[in-house]
């Protein structure tokens, strides 16, 4: 039961936190000078990191719990998506923000960053749905 719990907060977390980047963060990248958004991005990553690494790592630790306990289609489910957001962010953000924080931005870049987000919006997004749908059947 705690462990449903904790998942659904950090299901939650990650799915406000990837909104708040989605429709506000990543697209305001677009309206700073160059250089501004150099300076504002190195700050933001570690920053950022110190909020979303630990979710992160706590809801890979909770899906490989579960499917330790319990073999379904929500715990295969669950952690097809987890490893797909970390591949993706390793792949194709890690690089990105990379890129950004050594000066190397334009303006395709930064609407390259919105529009892969998507996929990741996406999947936070049904990893709540999911735990929220699960949670609610268990409880």
């Amino acid at each position: 039961m705690l462990v449903l719990i904790l998942r659904l907060l950090v299901d939650f977390g990650l799915l406000v936190l990837i909104w708040l980047i989605q429709l506000i963060v990543y697209p305001s990248f677009l309206h700073y000078q160059r250089e501004n958004l150099v300076t504002w991005h190195r700050k933001y990553t570690p920053l950022i990191g110190y909020i979303v690494g630990p979710l992160m790592l706590v809801q890979l630790v909770l899906v490989i719990y579960q499917i330790s306990f319990e073999i379904t289609f929500f715990t295969m489910g669950s952690l097809l998506m987890v490893c797909a957001v970390w591949g993706i962010t390793l792949i194709t953000f890690v690089p990105r923000h990379r890129a950004i924080s050594r000066g190397r931005v334009n303006e395709k870049l930064l609407l390259d960053l919105v529009r892969k987000n998507w996929s990741r919006t996406i999947l936070w997004t049904l990893l709540f749905l999911c735990s929220a749908i699960y949670s609610a059947y268990k409880f």
